[in-house]
């Protein structure tokens, strides 16, 4: 399983950077927490979400510090149900479209993610995370246009998001200058789109209170 620059050994921390930059994915789940108690707008389905998020950061700490076929899963499970779920939540929601597009929205994006899936080496498996860019981006889109509460956040985080997987990208081929690699960016970067992605929904939700 040694296919990140960090790692030089077999041991439980032999990935130290790459398991504790997964703090950002706690941290996130914890401010959308924060900020959705602050707005009144902490439904059932938005707690799964935030769970969902910090449980990303979670199975990534596994996968790095006990890097085998059940961790590996452990790692990428919770991203797909993330992003399933931030779609449905932001179409219906958000968008207040029907459960038909909701639901045509995420088999498009498990159709992507399943053909990318097939150019898993290329960009050091970069291309498997690019359809959840795409979501971030046509959600952006339809938020800057929609709405006017954190109109521009979405986009940003689209930003965020390709720089984030430039770095994923390039973390073998700087090992030689950089030991550490940049895995760990993807990481931190990785961490911040998933709070500013929650962040415009929390806000455009309407209050319980």
């Amino acid at each position: 399983m040694d296919v990140y620059c960090e790692r030089v050994g077999l041991g439980f921390f032999a990935e130290p950077l790459n398991a504790i930059s997964n703090i950002s994915f706690l941290i996130a789940a914890w401010l959308a927490w924060l900020l959705a108690r602050r707005t009144g707008t902490p439904s059932g389905e938005l707690k799964m979400l935030i769970g969902l998020g910090a449980a990303t950061g979670i199975g990534s700490i596994l996968w790095h510090t006990m890097p085998n076929s059940l961790t590996f899963w452990l790692d990428i499970i919770p991203i797909l149900l993330f992003i399933m779920a931030y779609i449905w939540l932001h179409t219906r929601r958000v968008l207040r479209l029907g459960a038909e597009v909701a639901v045509l929205s995420i088999a498009g994006f498990l159709l992507l993610t399943f053909v990318a899936i097939s150019y898993a080496q290329v960009f050091h498996g970069a291309v498997v995370y690019t359809p959840g860019m795409i979501v971030v981006l046509v959600l952006g889109l339809f938020h800057a246009r929609e709405q006017q509460i954190a109109r521009f956040t979405l986009l940003l985080a689209a930003g965020v998001y390709l720089a984030a997987l430039f770095f994923r990208t390039i973390d073998n081929e700087v090992c030689a200058a950089v030991p550490i690699g940049t895995h760990f960016l993807w990481h931190l970067l990785i961490g911040s789109v998933t709070y500013l992605a929650m962040r415009p929904l929390i806000l455009a939700l309407p209050s319980r209170r």
